[in-house]
């Protein structure tokens, strides 16, 4: 408690005593330096065992450098290096509300991009890296945009069919190439999926990749925090608690909170493609759901030895809830067919970065297919993204990012 109407007597030593108190000191201290002097010389004169132990300081030692793996793709630990130089694979997953939905498998990619393919109806770009699922889809048609924002991960593109840029795109420019293949790929699903029923499993891209020598692939990432990194950035922020309030039960967390807890991101079309995330604290990620209020749920298929599962009677439904969520605001237009769409994927543009409770509004820009997007601030300093599942939706310039 602080002290009240105190004096510089209350508070000070008088000057005589503080005097003596030096005296004292120097004493001491010249008598401690004649001892060690002397100590060798008159040793003879103690018995040893009667020697007291001498405690000298430890030197700290350097500290210790960090051997984790961490994966190029999600900035999480890995168990060894083979894991980090595995094969990837960007598979285009269809979102519309014509049997898309639920999705498979999806929670295990480690990156998803997001936008609209045509009339209005988004589509994902979801890439995997180790995958263990026994389903993965439904697998839809590419767009050369989302084969700009793919490239960079050294991908195989898993696809069915395409535009004729995209497709011409990935033809001519040697990129490990899966398109609508029944060696590897299979339709299943119930009769409400229709046309978006085609699946592939983990075992499919593993056999596909090891048959056709496309060997592992040489990620290039977003920058990520190390996991201790974004822990220490969750407290610097405030969303998590620093210290545990000493002669308590409990930790007083009534002070902490998260700057940012609800997110709507609108394409500006169809309110049905329009999500919602909620952060939540207890998790540090955000639960995805549509305008409607419905959750962004996905089918997982956990067994990869099932063989070729129907997803909607085998697998089981969970809520997406990625770690990291960025808005990229687009240059969006008619492609030359007057139906697909066509996106401004190399360049740069605002941005909206979503982690550890907070938001962060600045840039992103692309200089080449080959270049990984960069995120940075408003001041220009780039933004490391946390490790986790990340989600990343390419919002056009007509449609807008709340929170």
């Amino acid at each position: 408690m602080p002290v009240e109407n105190s004096t510089k007597k209350d508070i000070l030593p008088e000057k005589k005593s503080e005097g003596k108190s030096w005296i004292v000191f120097l004493s001491l201290g010249i008598f401690g330096i004649l001892g060690g002097a002397s100590g060798a010389a008159f040793s003879f004169l103690t018995p040893k065992e009667e020697l007291p132990d001498l405690a000298f300081p430890q030197i700290p030692s350097a500290k210790a450098a960090d051997t984790n793996i961490y994966s190029n793709l999600t900035g999480e630990v890995l168990a060894s290096e083979d894991e980090k130089n595995a094969p990837v694979f960007c598979i285009q997953t269809p979102n519309g509300t014509d049997g898309a939905r639920p999705q498979v498998g999806l929670n295990q990619a480690g990156v998803i991009f997001e936008a609209i393919a045509e009339a209005g109806i988004t589509r994902f770009a979801a890439i995997y890296q180790n995958p263990s699922s026994a389903a993965i889809g439904p697998i839809r048609s590419l767009r050369l945009y989302y084969l700009m924002w793919d490239t960079p991960f050294d991908c195989t593109i898993v696809h069915a069919g395409g535009a004729d840029d995209a497709l011409a795109a990935v033809r001519s420019g040697g990129y490990k190439d899966l398109t609508e293949n029944y060696a590897y790929m299979y339709r299943s699903g119930s009769g409400s999926r229709r046309w978006n029923n085609l699946f592939t499993t983990a075992a499919y891209l593993k056999q596909m990749n090891d048959e056709r020598g496309y060997g592992g692939s040489n990620v290039n990432g977003f920058t990520r925090m190390t996991p201790s990194e974004s822990r220490k950035n969750l407290i610097d922020r405030g969303v998590e608690e620093k210290l545990v309030i000493t002669e308590a039960t409990d930790k007083d967390t009534s002070a902490i909170n998260p700057s940012v807890t609800d997110i709507a991101f609108n394409f500006g079309g169809w309110a049905s493609f329009n999500v919602r995330y909620h952060y939540d604290k207890e998790s540090n990620s955000y639960v995805r759901s549509y305008e409607s209020g419905a959750a962004a749920e996905v089918y997982i298929c956990p067994n990869e030895n099932m063989g070729e599962p129907n997803p909607d009677t085998t697998c089981e439904l969970s809520a997406m809830s990625p770690k990291v969520v960025i808005a990229m605001m687009v240059e969006e237009h008619k492609a030359a067919d007057n139906y697909h769409e066509d996106i401004s994927a190399i360049g740069s543009g605002d941005a909206y970065v979503f982690q550890n409770g907070y938001a962060v509004k600045g840039h992103w820009s692309k200089g080449s297919a080959g270049e990984q997007i960069k995120f940075t601030d408003e001041n220009g300093a780039e933004i490391k993204l946390a490790p986790g599942q990340t989600f990343v939706s390419a919002v056009p310039t007509y449609g807008s990012v709340e929170y």
